[in-house]
């Protein structure tokens, strides 16, 4: 079995320490560490989100997988850092005011990372104004925001508000989720996509992104 096959079977299985081992592994033996990410990372990483929203596999494996997910990428980060690597995009997380839930966000954040996607995680109870001085500061394509209780929706509504006041609006694509949103939801509060559970979230990234270069290709403003 490859290094590579090594790498996905123990991110699928979420053995952290078999996955750092076979990075360690590949890389002794010259492996590129952006091959890693998308010959092994990626389509592990894929296959557990598919299994995750048909019902195959659930948090406990998900979590696993993306704690051992995590490990590879402090071994790989600075590599791929080095080589220059550009990620697919850049994406602000956070879970909105008024709610300190974070395993759905953090489920999305591992998937994105395995997907090729740089990742900015602002944790949990984050205000509008920490979402805008992130984009400002760090120009993301998109902003994922996370809400599990009913009762903190409006504060969804409140951060794209203040995207819209500060005048930035139109340079990130805004994705929503988590137990209480709707894709109704986000088309009311004008948010650009809703992903229903985590093993989604990296294919509508991916769509917004699309959408966003087919824009700019027409000369159309981002919205």
């Amino acid at each position: 079995m490859s290094d590579v096959s090594s790498l996905s079977e123990a991110i699928e299985r979420g053995d952290a320490k078999a996955a750092a081992a076979a990075t360690r592994r590949a890389l002794e033996r010259g492996a590129d560490p952006m091959s890693l990410v998308s010959e092994g990372i990626s389509p592990a990483m894929t296959e557990m989100g598919r299994q995750f929203g048909e019902g195959d596999c659930f948090v406990p494996e998900l979590l696993m997988a993306a704690r051992a997910t995590k490990e590879v990428f402090e071994i790989l980060r600075p590599l791929l850092s080095q080589k220059g690597t550009k990620p697919v995009a850049r994406v602000v997380l956070g879970t909105v005011r008024g709610d300190l839930h974070d395993i759905g966000k953090n489920l999305v954040g591992a998937l994105l990372e395995g997907g090729g996607f740089e990742v900015t995680d602002l944790g949990v109870d984050v205000p509008p104004e920490r979402f805008v001085a992130a984009v400002e500061h760090q120009k993301p394509e998109i902003v994922g925001l996370s809400a599990l209780l009913t009762t903190t929706l409006p504060a969804m509504k409140a951060t794209l508000e203040a995207l819209r006041d500060a005048g930035i609006r139109g340079q990130v694509k805004v994705m929503i989720g988590g137990a209480p949103v709707t894709a109704s939801y986000a088309d009311a509060i004008g948010a650009d996509g809703y992903a229903e559970n985590a093993g989604t979230a990296v294919d509508l990234a991916r769509r917004l992104i699309g959408a966003d270069v087919a824009s700019r290709s027409k000369g159309e403003p981002a919205t």
